[in-house]
């Protein structure tokens, strides 16, 4: 026991670390290993570089790069300095990371040039030219004179005008590491630490802004839910680009001495040769991820007895998921939680709790926030009846960078925040997710909430997942269309889909038409773009179909 009060800033959690952890294995990617003090030394030399190419405190340096461990070397570096990390979606072309980059002044890029054959910097420059241009200079990207270096890791294509990953850490041979350790000193709690661009599946993406405290704050409440400890080893699947990936991800491991384990892009086979091969026993992901290994025609060949812990979240978890992963995959605990960028954690399922009560609830309230449930009067919600979410606490966002309009329209003046999404408590104070608010529609009238439907065809044997969205109806205004992956080998009946839905269901609820398909679309996070796939409903409709 440690008498020293935990560190609530990125370089001091990661000194707490090596204190308590430092010959043990932080970061395991291929053939690197990293021990803690490996680490530690690795991000010192990262924060010299940063310091050395002139980077300083409040700086914004971006992140556009696969799961792997140059990332977290050089996201914690700069978070050692002072600087805000702005980490970026890989699923990014060339206007959406210059959008980012111009919103967010970012004065470097960290990026991997051929990721998945991919000219990540070539795109930027294409993107960035295209608009007209900003006073203030010229740099390694025209049209972005904030963007003064593009650190390239090495992918498999160095751009023009990169600086390469060993030449960075380079840079900084000449700072002392006094002046990177006094650096790290100076960071505070309340300092700004990351901003998170939002996925901007209904909009221009923004910016929320966390403290160190905060994104430490959550790790800790994710790793104390998990019962996480240095004997476990964390497959992060999750994009460490994402703050489930990155927050309940490296942060958390980080905070509670495991190792961590980058997997760049799944591969089901690969996937299961790392669990095999490294012992791991913590791997939260969507419910994608783990419908996809349980459809793995490989999945018995191998041994994935060290599993042992799993969050499968998202608005709609197929509730038949929970007892797979635990018979088919071998967790012995899975568990749910509730959050959004805004708020990474509002709910989490307790330790131990009944198998049957996860399946149906995220849990209840962490420790440091405020639930409430309200109406479309504002009133608030009846225990068991659908409102909209509010929540409050330490870990709510700053705000949305340089956007006043929209954090006001976000947060109320006694800090409430508004999630968008529906939700009801049950008598237990735990939280379900109905839904999104904009999701919601109306047949004849009458609310539907696709989360009920889409449970509901969750549990046909035929059925692996669903999505239900909404089509323009004439007489009803609208009504329900179902899209349907079907389990492997299997061939549903659309019209028997249908009858099982109806027997379940009130019949305004019940889809209208069953579509079929090999796959949902999705975004670089693994939630299904309702929005494509109601444009597909609405241009049947406009056609005529």
């Amino acid at each position: 026991m440690h008498a020293v009060s935990p560190s609530t800033t990125i370089p001091g959690m990661l000194r707490d670390a090596v204190r308590d952890h430092g010959a043990r294995p932080a970061v395991v990617d291929g053939d690197v290993r990293l021990r803690y003090r490996d680490l530690a030394g690795l991000v010192e030399r990262a924060a010299r570089a940063y310091l050395g190419i002139g980077v300083r405190s409040g700086d914004r340096v971006a992140i556009w790069m696969p799961n792997r461990y140059e990332f977290v070397v050089a996201m914690l570096g700069a978070q050692s300095v002072g600087a805000v990390v702005v980490p970026m979606n890989t699923r990014y072309r060339g206007h959406e990371a210059a959008a980012i980059l111009a919103r967010s002044r970012a004065r470097a890029l960290v990026t991997a040039n051929g990721f998945l054959d991919l000219d990540l910097v070539g795109m930027l420059r294409a993107a960035a030219a295209e608009e007209p241009a900003e006073p203030g200079g010229t740099g390694p990207v025209p049209g972005l004179p904030h963007l003064r270096t593009v650190i390239d890791v090495p992918a498999g294509r160095a751009p023009d005008g990169a600086l390469p990953w060993d030449d960075f850490l380079a840079a900084g041979n000449g700072v002392p590491p006094e002046t990177a350790r006094e650096a790290a000193d100076r960071v505070k709690p309340d300092d700004l630490c990351d901003i998170l661009y939002t996925s901007g599946t209904t909009g221009r993406a923004k910016g929320v802004m966390s403290a160190h405290r905060q994104t430490v704050d959550v790790a800790r409440i994710w790793a104390a839910g998990a019962n996480l400890s240095p004997d476990d080893r964390y497959a992060v699947v999750n994009p460490f680009f994402h703050g489930f990936g990155y927050k309940a991800g490296v942060i958390t491991a980080l905070t509670a001495g495991a190792s961590i384990h980058p997997v760049p892009v799944f591969d089901g086979d690969r996937l299961l040769e790392l669990i095999e091969r490294e012992r791991i026993t913590v791997m939260p992901g969507t419910p994608t991820l783990f419908l996809s290994l349980l459809a793995n025609p490989r999945l018995a060949e191998h041994d994935l007895s060290s599993l042992r812990f799993a969050t499968a979240g998202a608005a709609t978890v197929p509730e038949t998921l929970f007892t797979r992963m635990r018979e088919e995959l071998g967790f012995d605990q899975v568990a749910q939680a509730y959050g959004l960028t805004e708020c990474m954690m509002v709910t989490q399922s307790r330790p131990n709790e009944d198998p049957r009560h996860v399946a149906e609830t995220t849990g209840p309230p962490v420790d440091g926030v405020e639930l409430r449930l309200v109406g479309r009067d504002g009133a608030e919600a009846a225990p068991g009846e659908d409102g909209e979410i509010l929540v409050r606490g330490r870990n709510t966002m700053l705000g949305y960078f340089e956007d006043e309009e929209a954090t006001r329209a976000a947060v109320d003046p006694d800090g409430w925040l508004r999630t968008g999404d529906v939700g009801r408590l049950d008598e237990h104070g735990c939280l379900k997710i109905t839904d999104r608010l904009k999701d919601m529609f109306t047949v004849g009238g009458f609310n539907v909430y696709p989360a009920e439907v889409e449970n509901v065809l969750a549990a046909h044997p035929d059925v692996a997942e669903a999505a239900v969205v909404a089509r323009p109806d004439a007489r009803l205004g609208s009504v329900a269309v179902a899209h349907v992956v079907a389990r492997p080998g299997a061939a549903p009946d659309p019209g028997e889909l249908v009858a099982h839905c109806r027997a379940r269901l009130a019949g305004f609820k019940a889809p209208r038409e069953i579509v079929l398909t090999a796959s949902l679309p999705r975004n670089a996070a693994g939630k299904i773009l309702k929005t494509v796939l109601r444009e597909r409903a609405a241009a049947v409709r406009t056609d005529g179909g």
